[in-house]
């Protein structure tokens, strides 16, 4: 697709833990062929697009470990690919921001009554949370009510703010399945059973597809440099943080060719709001030649470099080795919130990670067209910045993998699957001996 100017109860208690997994790690390989008196039910929820990415990969793993399985919650169209039964549409409830959540209460509540209603009704044997604790830890206290062993798979982001909720994880969560090495420490110190399993993202292979393919598939000119603009995968930050994408696009010239990914999660119709606000921009004569494409990793991959809304796909550029600038605005509002209750000292994860600043972050005031060319303008030809971050890159790459994390041998999801299939033995009755006389 393309846009340019050229063209337009009261809880039971849970079981005993065993000594193995009272230590916090078990990292067993699990077994396809696991067998169990009753299929379980396991409960998958993730909200956005980068979690229900990880939540379809588990689901696909834990479907090996357990044929007989029931997976079921909430996520998006690849969880459901992956065999997840879809209570509630991960679509229906990306939000971002204070003020933004605001604004669709009624309808979050409504699918948020709706997977209570259904785990009440048939309580799951484990529960997999996946990121999204505006909605996650509401859950996890009714999954813990109904005795439902919680895991935590990608920590809300405590640390940086609302640091109060670590005493819902500490009651309510049995497992916190940590992705950023820092994590680890921060919850233990708390009272928290945390565990850094790696980063999803940090296991996969680079992009195979050629340049000459991805050009075809998507009407691009091979030969052009091209610069990723990636505002977000939820609907609200697109809104507010494409114009701002737009504008820098325009002012770097049409000597470029600009790649914008979409989130899988985003629907039609919120697709065709994205389309609508550039053919507004382009009534007022701002719209450069702009490709929509799928596959995030892949334009990434052969952007020459990109200017990114912070959040997973900041880790993502960071991974691919992408030399990028940090973007984001939310309402004002919002922002003065989050001035007042965030205690981190930078935005983008990658910095966080660092504890440095590798690259820049342009938030609020700071996010306008020409700050974004001059901090793009050196990481675009061979040059020591260029240099200089992509070295820093390479450093962030490996601490998301980890050392002793990545001598076991297997992936973050892996990792996460064997766990939850020892959960899920353990709140399972043990099968009977083949010997045993049946009344």
């Amino acid at each position: 697709m393309y846009l340019g100017s050229h063209t337009i109860s009261r809880p039971r208690p849970f079981p005993a833990v065993p000594p193995a997994r009272a230590s916090g790690r078990y990292h067993g390989a699990g077994t396809p062929s696991a067998h169990f008196t009753m299929a379980p039910s396991i409960f998958i929820s993730a909200g956005e697009a980068s979690g229900e990415h990880y939540g379809a990969s588990l689901a696909a793993e834990l479907r090996r470990r357990i044929a007989s399985a029931e997976i079921l919650g909430m996520g998006g169209p690849r969880m459901e690919a992956a065999g997840v039964r879809r209570i509630v549409r991960a679509e229906d409830m990306a939000v971002m921001g204070l003020t933004e959540v605001v604004l669709h209460l009624p309808r979050i509540y409504r699918e948020f009554r709706k997977l209570k209603k259904v785990i009440r009704a048939h309580p799951p044997t484990v529960a997999i949370l996946i990121d999204f604790p505006e909605i996650h830890l509401r859950l996890a206290r009714e999954l813990y009510r109904l005795g439902v062993p919680v895991i935590y798979f990608v920590s809300p982001q405590l640390w940086a703010w609302k640091q109060h909720r670590i005493r819902l994880v500490r009651e309510f969560v049995r497992r916190m399945l940590v992705i950023f090495p820092f994590e680890e420490h921060y919850y233990r110190e708390r009272g928290v059973n945390a565990e850094f399993v790696g980063h999803p993202l940090a296991d996969l292979p680079q992009p195979s597809i050629t340049r000459e393919q991805f050009a075809a598939e998507n009407g691009l000119d091979p030969a052009r440099t091209w610069i990723g603009l990636l505002p977000g995968s939820r609907l609200s930050e697109i809104l507010k943080n494409l114009p701002g994408l737009i504008e820098a696009a325009a002012l770097l010239g049409d000597r470029y060719e600009f790649v914008l990914p979409l989130a899988s999660t985003l629907t039609g119709p919120q697709i065709q709001a994205i389309l609508r606000q550039c053919t507004a921009i382009r009534g007022h004569g701002k719209l450069p030649g702009i490709t929509f494409v799928h596959g995030a990793r892949a334009a990434l991959f052969h952007a020459r470099a990109s200017i990114v809304a912070s959040g997973t796909a900041t880790v993502e550029a960071a991974l691919i080795g992408n030399p990028f600038v940090v973007v984001y605005r939310v309402s004002a509002l919002t922002y003065s919130l989050a001035r007042r209750m965030v205690k981190v000292p930078h935005v983008a994860m990658v910095n966080l990670i660092a504890q440095k600043r590798v690259v820049p972050e342009l938030i609020q005031c700071d996010f306008t067209a020409a700050n974004i060319v001059q901090h793009l303008g050196p990481l675009l030809p061979d040059s020591p910045a260029r240099e200089s971050m992509r070295m820093e890159l390479g450093a962030v790459r490996e601490a998301l993998r980890g050392d002793t994390v990545h001598q076991s041998g297997q992936t973050a999801i892996e990792r996460v699957a064997a766990i939850v299939v020892h959960e899920v033995e353990a709140a399972s009755p043990a099968p009977a001996p083949a010997h045993a006389v049946m009344p």
